[in-house]
């Protein structure tokens, strides 16, 4: 017999479909020589901190710092548990389920039915090192593409040893542990010095960074005005808009006169008319980020909302895997897509097959291939609104990629001299013949110029015109995705991304490791800093929350430094374990090593110390009252606020941690030491002075 041990029930389902008639039993499928059950996701998760490093009594289960950090030596998991910590006996019954079917006497073949990625390698790894079977069963890997059943019954005859795929499972393994080292330690660490739940992850944190980041310059954008110099004079009719390269500061509007009567004196003449025709190239197929960009640029749909239905659409075989990173096709699928595109005919659509490397190209590919429709082809009625609309737009991309009509337009470009001084170009395009243009969404407009031959005068009136800069934009669903998947990449270049453009840079960084999350987690995170009202996303805009404002603000006050170089590099990492040049062990070092660094500072001298504490502690008595001076959020307060006692000095004041063994010197002699690396609010200029005590409040000191 042969054990399919699939990620999840629907998975389940569609690999009895094409397996044939199955009987259910409890927790598994039986027939045909197969038995197949299911996982429900990630039935294992890594122990917590408590399992290495027990805290000691007095912490009575809450977090302490004397269990951190936790670095083991060997990690351990777990039968997953409820959000109460509590056992989940749905997971206990069907991983005992999965246990004894493992050990059935007539099973020789165990397979791993994981979703074909890493972290659904490791689910189905892990069902069976816990459920450990005996050594002499066959491990063998089912890669599905997707899930019709023609799809499935053609893998299950082409089935690989499990060992293939060992890199992609310690690469998994590895980007588990990391991410644990990162959240488990950081976590705790920087809420037990804040008093707040600070959710600190290797890649969460650089996604609310980036969004912070982008919305302090706009908050902080002073715009500046100056003049353009435009012209709008009719020719023959006709509007021609000029717009000159030269900019002038308000200042100097005598300058911008004087170039103004320049150019009209000097008129302008059309120097060359270039008319060409041209055939244009559809986009490319869909990976995961880029579809979603589209849904979310388009019809305002949420990653999390786009990549629900998108999935939906894979677990009912009618899309491939979703979770792609590449915009190619493998070029051992071009019997594949001959199969859909001859669906796509029948259909009366205008298709036939291209064997081009902008289509298929290996060398793009990482794991999986770009998003296509699969040869089943839903009804309409068969789909929900939204589903059809997300359907639609991956089918008709196919299509269009694969008409066989022509998309062609003529392309238009004058230019217009003014003398010696500055040249013109007007560029326009009409479409002649829309082609493949009539099933892709993403059309273009015709741009038509002015009807100008080589020779004609044309009317100029140039004259100022006040502009304002603007600042930068909010990061949407579209710029925060390309950011992400290249955080070193011009935003300009990555926006001005052309049909046909060379996008071996782009996947060169993709196929390093240089992308912040991957495909497949990227949505999950950025939605767990949404319902951690870390940021917030209306239509397709994301802005800041004031709760990701005090993370990130913490964490560089903490000195914690998770940005997207250092992030990238982890990821670098990772993908060296993909690749076999790289163990485990030694990316989880690199990990272990920078975690260590935050609870090892060395310990400065009174002048330079940043220390703040934790979170509660008593740092001395109060000078007014009497009672302890407790360490709370953003103040050392006195406990007996409550009894009318209002003592208290800021945590921070002008740009500088107040650390506990200063605030301890000023509560026991009334002044700290010479606090270095204050920040003048006014000049933005940093001095140095000593904090006294002065009728119950803290002042500056700048005695010697």
């Amino acid at each position: 017999m042969v054990l399919i041990i699939a990620e999840k029930p629907s998975l389940a389902r569609n690999i009895a479909a094409g397996i044939g008639q199955l009987a259910r039993r409890d927790g598994y499928l039986e027939g045909c020589g197969y038995l197949v059950t299911w996982a429900f996701g990630h039935l294992f998760s890594l122990a917590d901190i408590e399992v290495y490093n027990p805290a000691p009594p007095e912490a009575n289960g809450h977090w302490c710092m004397e269990n951190l950090p936790c670095i083991p030596e060997k990690f351990q998991f777990e039968l997953r548990r409820g959000d109460d910590k509590r056992p989940d006996t749905g997971v206990e019954k069907q991983f005992s389920v999965i246990r004894t079917l493992c050990h059935r006497q007539d099973v020789d073949t165990i397979v791993n039915a994981g979703d074909a990625d890493r972290e659904g390698e490791i689910i189905v790894r892990l069902c069976v090192m816990h459920a450990d079977p005996p050594r002499d069963k066959q491990y063998k890997r089912l890669w599905l593409p997707d899930q019709t059943p023609e799809t499935v019954a053609a893998a299950l005859a082409d089935m690989k040893d499990a060992r293939e795929y060992r890199n992609l499972a310690n690469e998994g393994f590895a980007r588990t542990y990391i991410d644990w080292l990162y959240g488990v330690n950081l976590t705790r660490y920087a809420t037990l010095k804040f008093g707040t739940l600070l959710r600190v992850g290797r890649v969460i944190v650089p996604i609310v960074s980036a969004i912070y980041e982008r919305d302090m310059a706009i908050r902080n954008f002073t715009p500046s005005k100056y003049y353009a110099i435009i012209s709008n004079a009719e020719t023959n009719g006709e509007r021609v808009e000029l717009k000159s390269e030269r900019k002038y500061e308000l200042a100097e509007a005598q300058k911008a006169n004087n170039c103004c009567t320049v150019y009209n004196r000097t008129g302008a003449v059309v120097t060359a008319v270039k008319k060409k025709k041209d055939t244009l190239a559809p986009g490319k197929l869909f990976s995961l980020s880029k579809l979603q960009n589209l849904l979310g640029k388009k019809h305002k749909m949420s990653m999390s909302e786009s990549l629900e239905i998108i999935q939906g659409l894979y677990e009912k075989g009618y899309l491939t895997y979703p979770r792609t990173n590449s915009e190619y096709l493998a070029s051992a699928e071009k019997d594949k897509m001959k199969r859909i595109i001859a669906q796509c005919a029948k259909m009366g659509y205008p298709v036939c097959f291209k064997d081009s490397k902008k289509i298929f190209d290996d060398s793009k590919i990482e794991s999986h291939s770009a998003l296509t429709p699969t040869y089943k082809i839903p009804k309409k009625e068969e789909l929900t609104a939204k589903e059809n609309l997300v359907y639609a737009t991956v089918f008709r991309r196919f299509v269009a990629i694969f008409c066989a009509e022509p998309c062609t337009a003529e392309r238009t470009e004058i230019t217009i001299k003014i003398g010696d001084y500055e040249t013109f170009v007007l560029k326009g395009l009409v479409i002649v013949e829309k082609g493949w243009m009539k099933y892709d969404d993403a059309a273009q407009k015709d741009k038509v110029l002015p009807k100008l031959a080589k020779g004609d005068a044309v009317n100029v009136a140039f004259c100022p015109v006040e502009k304002e800069t603007t600042p930068p934009k909010h990061y949407t669903i579209e710029t925060l995705n390309n950011y992400l998947k290249n955080p070193f990449r011009e935003e300009k270049a990555a926006a001005e991304d052309v049909v046909g453009a060379d996008d071996s840079e782009e996947y060169r960084a993709i196929l390093e490791g240089l992308e912040l999350g991957t495909e497949a987690t990227r949505t999950g995170i950025i939605d767990n800093a949404r319902k951690s009202q870390y940021i917030a996303l209306n239509k397709d805009v994301y802005t800041i929350l004031p709760g990701g404002e005090y993370l990130i603000e913490s964490l560089d006050r903490l000195q914690i430094r998770m940005d997207k170089h250092r992030t990238s590099e982890m990821g670098k990492a990772l993908k060296k374990v993909f690749r076999g040049e790289m163990t485990v062990e030694d990316s989880v070092a690199l990990a272990a090593n920078e975690i260590k660094e935050v609870f090892e500072r060395p310990v400065l001298p009174p002048e330079e110390d940043n220390d703040i504490g934790l979170f509660g502690d008593d740092v001395g008595t109060c000078p007014l009252c009497g009672k302890p001076v407790m360490r709370g959020r953003f103040n050392y307060g006195c406990r007996g606020y409550r009894d009318g006692c209002n003592f208290k000095v800021g945590l921070f004041i002008n740009g500088r941690a107040i650390s506990v063994s200063n605030m301890k010197s000023l509560l026991e002699t009334g002044r700290t030491a010479k606090i270095r690396g204050f920040v003048s609010k006014k000049s933005g200029k940093q001095y140095d002075a000593y904090l006294k005590l002065e009728d119950g409040k803290a002042i500056f000191d700048f005695s010697t």
